[in-house]
């Protein structure tokens, strides 16, 4: 993973600043959250940035799949 200097910010000013760390993802496509001095997390922007190109319904297909897997205890007991 690349990342650049104006991507870059601290975990430390990401809790206290998020609508900064949004601000640069959507600006810059990407925003890397550092921890103890290396990467740790990753905020990409999905609209506009190449790192996962996926179409607005995949983009649906992936979330749903996501909340069905977490879910789905209660999903089966709703089906009763």
């Amino acid at each position: 993973m690349s990342a650049e200097a104006n991507t870059v910010i601290s975990v430390s000013e990401a809790k206290q600043n998020f609508a900064r760390v949004t601000h640069i993802a959507e600006k810059q496509g990407q925003a890397v959250i550092f921890q103890d001095d290396r990467p740790k997390y990753m905020l990409i922007d999905l609209d506009s940035s190449p790192v996962i190109d996926m179409t607005d319904d995949e983009k649906i297909d992936f979330v749903a799949a996501r909340i069905l897997k977490k879910f789905r205890p209660a999903f089966l007991e709703l089906a009763k």
